[in-house]
C-alpha cells in the first residue's frame, strides 16, 4: 500500500471507477442515440435527479425506472434499448483487480460500498461470471454494501456509518478508497482515511502496489 496510511485494519472500496472500469460518456452517447439528447443534464456523476436516486435506494424497480426513460425518448425505442443503453457506461474488469481484492483478503477486513441499482449489478455479475467464474463479487469481501440494497447511498455520511456500526470499524483505522470527491469528503469528515482515486490512477498502479 502507498505510505502515508497507518495502522489501516479495515478497507471500504467502491466498484465503478475502482475494481470496475467505467465511462459516464458510453451511456450519454447511447441515449443520445435514442433521442434523449439532454441526457447530461439528467444523470451525471456529481448530481442524480430524483429517478435515479430512487433507483440507486431501492425504491423504485428496474421497469418503473426503464418506463421513465422510454417516455423522454419518444416512440419506437424499446426496453432492450433502454437497458443497453444503461449499461454501456460499464467497461472491463482487469483481473489483476480480483487478484488484488485476494491478496487484501489475506491481510485486511474488506467491504464493498457502491452507488449501483439492479440493472447494473446484473449486468457486473455477468461480466465477473465470464471473467472468473464467480457469480458475485461478495466472494472477494467480507460483506457488500449495494445502495438499492441497504436503501442509502453516498456522500450520506449513515451509509459509511452503517458499515462501521455493523462491524464494529474504528473509522480512524479504517482506509477508503473511492473515485468521487464528494464521496471522499463525507468520509473523511466521519474520521476515516481516505484516497480519492483520482481520473488516471488506478489501484494497481498508484494504490497497492506491490512490495519489493
Amino acid at each position: 500500500m502507498s505510505n502515508g496510511y497507518k495502522n489501516i485494519r479495515h478497507i471500504i472500496l467502491d466498484l465503478g471507477g475502482v475494481i470496475l472500469n467505467i465511462d459516464y460518456r458510453k451511456t450519454e452517447d447511447a441515449f443520445a442515440a435514442l433521442g434523449i439528447r439532454n441526457f447530461a443534464a439528467l444523470y451525471s456523476q456529481l448530481k442524480q435527479t430524483e429517478i435515479f436516486e430512487q433507483f440507486e435506494t431501492g425504491h423504485i424497480d428496474s421497469g418503473t425506472f426503464v418506463q421513465a426513460l422510454r417516455e423522454r425518448a419518444g416512440s419506437g425505442v424499446s426496453e432492450a434499448q433502454i437497458v443497453a443503453a444503461w449499461n454501456a457506461m460499464l467497461l472491463d474488469l482487469p483481473l489483476r483487480r480480483l487478484q488484488i481484492l485476494q491478496q487484501l483478503q489475506l491481510h485486511y477486513d474488506l467491504f464493498l460500498l457502491s452507488n449501483i441499482n439492479e440493472l447494473h449489478e446484473a449486468a457486473f455479475n455477468k461480466t465477473l461470471k465470464s471473467l472468473s467464474g464467480f457469480d458475485s463479487i461478495g466472494v472477494f469481501f467480507d460483506k457488500i454494501y449495494f445502495s438499492h440494497r441497504i436503501g442509502l447511498r453516498k456522500p450520506d455520511p449513515a451509509a459509511f456509518n452503517l458499515i462501521l456500526e455493523q462491524n464494529g470499524l474504528s473509522p480512524e483505522r479504517t482506509l477508503f478508497v473511492d473515485d468521487s470527491p464528494q464521496h471522499i469528503e463525507s468520509a473523511r469528515a466521519l474520521g476515516i482515511q481516505t484516497i480519492y482515486l483520482e481520473p488516471g490512477m488506478t489501484i494497481e498502479e498508484h494504490v497497492f502496489r506491490p512490495k519489493h
